[in-house]
Order: C-alpha cells, then sequence, then structure tokens
C-alpha cells in the first residue's frame, strides 16, 4: 500500500516506520509543523525535525514538513482558550486528532494515499464489515479516549502499527533496527506544544484575576486563587492552601469564587451522573431496536482505569452515564468516552455538561467541530 505516515520525532512513530517498512510498504514520511502562538519557531520542533530527517535516511524515504500552523491556533487553540475562559476544562488533544491530524491533514494531503498512519496506541477492528476504534494491548498507554471525537471516514482510513504491542516491545523493536531516537523520552503536554507549561500558557492569553477560595462547607474564605480559569473540578494541586488535602468542588465563574473541599474522603468531590451532551458515536450507537438504557464501560479521564455503569437516552438525543462506583472530579467540559461492556471497542464520546443554569456553554464547547468539519470528517 502507498501510506502516509506522520512522524513526530519519537519512537513511537519511528517504530511505525520501520514496521510498515519490513511490511514493504510504499511509505511517505510527514511532519506537521506548529509554530508558537506569537509566529517565533520552537526550538523542540527543529529537533523533531533533525530526528524525522535522520529516520528518513535511514530507510531511503521521503519527508514532507507540512504547516497547518493557522488551523491549528484557529480551531484548537482557540476552543481551549475559549473552554477555559468559561469555567469548563478542555481536551486539547481530543481536538487536535478531529480536527488537525486526521483533519486537515487528510483533507490536504492524506487523501492521496490508501492509508495514513501514526504512532498513536490504539487498534481498529473489523466486524460486520464495519469498522471499530478498539483498545491498544498496553492499558496503560492506550490512546483511544484522545482518539473518540473521530468520524468513521477518518477511521476507515487510518492505522495504527502499534495497537497490539506494549510500550516495552516498542522500545526493544526500536533498540534492535538501531533507531537514533530509541532511548528519546516520550514528549509530554499538549498536542504539538509538549514543552510549554499548561498554565503559562493560559496566563500568557487571559492574565490573572484575584478572587477568593472558599470552604464549601462553612462558607469561610480561606484563600485567595489567582482565576478561576487555572483550575478545574477535582484539582488537588496547586492550590496553596495548608492542612489539605484540598479539592476543588465547584466554580463561580461569574463572581470569580473557587470553592473547596478538605479531605481525601470528602464526598463533595464524587458523584456517579455524568450528563452528557451532543454524544458523538464513531461506527454506531449502543443503543438497539429502539432501547434507551445500555450497559457501558466508560471513562472520564486519560488513565488505565474504566468504569462500569449504563448509558441512556432521553428524546433530545442528550444522554446521562450512571456509574455503578462513585467517581472522582467530574469535570464540566471534559468528555465521557464510551466503551463497549467487554472493555475492546471504543464507541464514542460526548461533552459533560454544566447544570442546567449555565446552558449557553453547550455551544462555546461544541463550536470548534462544527466551524472546521462537516459529520464526515470533511473540511
Amino acid at each position: 500500500m502507498r501510506i502516509a505516515v506522520l512522524i513526530s520525532g519519537g519512537v513511537d512513530s519511528a517504530v511505525v516506520v520501520d514496521t510498515l517498512f519490513r511490511q514493504g510498504h510504499d511509505l511517505h514520511l510527514f511532519y506537521i509543523r506548529i509554530g508558537m502562538d506569537n509566529g517565533e519557531g520552537d526550538c523542540s520542533a527543529e529537533e523533531d525535525i533533525e530526528m524525522c530527517s535522520l529516520i528518513a535516511r535511514k530507510y531511503g524515504l521521503p519527508l514532507k514538513v507540512v504547516s497547518l500552523h493557522e488551523e491549528y491556533w484557529d480551531h484548537v487553540m482557540a476552543y481551549t482558550l475559549r473552554t477555559v475562559k468559561d469555567g469548563l476544562t478542555p481536551h486539547p488533544d481530543m481536538m487536535c486528532n478531529k480536527l488537525i491530524k486526521f483533519g486537515f491533514f487528510e483533507q490536504r494531503w492524506g487523501k492521496d494515499f490508501d492509508k495514513t498512519a501514526t504512532g498513536h496506541y490504539a487498534s481498529i477492528v473489523e466486524k460486520d464489515g464495519k469498522y471499530f476504534l478498539a483498545t491498544a494491548a498496553d492499558p496503560v498507554k492506550d490512546q483511544t479516549d484522545f482518539l473518540a471525537q473521530i468520524s468513521y471516514d477518518q477511521l476507515s482510513h487510518i492505522m495504527f502499527p502499534l495497537g497490539e504491542l506494549p510500550k516495552a516491545e516498542v522500545r526493544s523493536r526500536a533498540a534492535e533496527a538501531k533507531l537514533p531516537n530509541a532511548s528519546r523520552k516520550d514528549s509530554q503536554g499538549i498536542c504539538f506544544l509538549g514543552k510549554i507549561d499548561y498554565s503559562d500558557f493560559i496566563e500568557r492569553h487571559l492574565g490573572t484575576k484575584e478572587g477568593p477560595v472558599i470552604e464549601i462547607e462553612t462558607g469561610k474564605k480561606i484563600g485567595t486563587h489567582k482565576g478561576y480559569w487555572f483550575y478545574t473540578i477535582g484539582q488537588r494541586k496547586g492550590l496553596g492552601l495548608s492542612g489539605g488535602p484540598w479539592y476543588v468542588v465547584k466554580k463561580n465563574v461569574r463572581d470569580n469564587v473557587i470553592y473547596v473541599s478538605n479531605g481525601f474522603d470528602t464526598r463533595r468531590q464524587y458523584g456517579r451522573e455524568i450528563p452528557v451532551e451532543e454524544m458523538h458515536w464513531i461506527t454506531e450507537s449502543p443503543f438497539r431496536d429502539g432501547s434507551t438504557c445500555e450497559r457501558i464501560a466508560f471513562k472520564t479521564r486519560h488513565s488505565p482505569e474504566f468504569y462500569d455503569g449504563t448509558i441512556s437516552i432521553k428524546k433530545d438525543g442528550s444522554c446521562t452515564v450512571t456509574s455503578d462506583s462513585d467517581i472522582q472530579g467530574i469535570a464540566p467540559g471534559q468528555f465521557a468516552i464510551i466503551y463497549s461492556p467487554d472493555r475492546r471497542l471504543c464507541l464514542g464520546s460526548g461533552m459533560i455538561s454544566v447544570p442546567a443554569t449555565s446552558r449557553r456553554h453547550k455551544k462555546i464547547s461544541t463550536a470548534h467541530s462544527k466551524e472546521a468539519l462537516n459529520d464526515n470528517g470533511k473540511i
């Protein structure tokens, strides 16, 4: 096959190149370049490109550096800042996959190839003539939660060669192939901007605004914070409060107030019902023969652990996920990722909604996808 391979300079995408090359495919390598928001270059990007060039030369393959700078800042980061400013918790990595890697890239370059391959830890299985997104063999590295907003058309054109490999095996193969980045550390942080400190990024764009920190049980002010947009529901670190642990349990966006509760077992930080709006199903929904409630497994954050529960759907299309066990830190703006009960198939996702008094968040939080893509994942 003629395959476009998205490489980053990291070990995972390099092993994808080695794997597909050994299988005899016609490979064309692409590096997506994203600059800083001030238009300046990024030293880490130059290092990445140099590493990608070494990989390309090792296998005698063409490498093309393509820019999606404006698209990234206009869609992914604009969505991130809008969401944070509105008091919600964004998921930029999920939108980066949907809109950039499998959105704009596919529209402009990927469409000219039989498949597009990446180093994501996920799998694709075929069942009854349909493709389904499936979890990776390595539960710790599994990234299906980052992919749960892609469309069926996007899924049908991509491949994940690392899906059946544990991370240790990937490292081992990199060493055996004598890849120049075999021992390079994995990147961390925001998609494409891994070395940027998230709090510094938010402060640069939204500034600071001092507000009170209130103990929710007593109504007593116990400290100050530098702006509600720096905090998310369930957050423990970075509060600067003594006598902890303290957890963020509520935010008043209008008045710039953060509410906290003390103790590891405070009931204020737990819940079982998760309202979800605008559910997105990748291949098909779990509801069968007119049913309105089905058993599922699900996640609410990037973690190896699953929760078991049910999902019910209302006439207006909104859903409620009900967990069998308590969930800590349910953060509006994040996504509920829905899996089959056996935890094998990732069925889709929906944004965790805010209380009914703040329904305006709906338009703000989902505008990113409708501005850039139609229902088929096309620009």
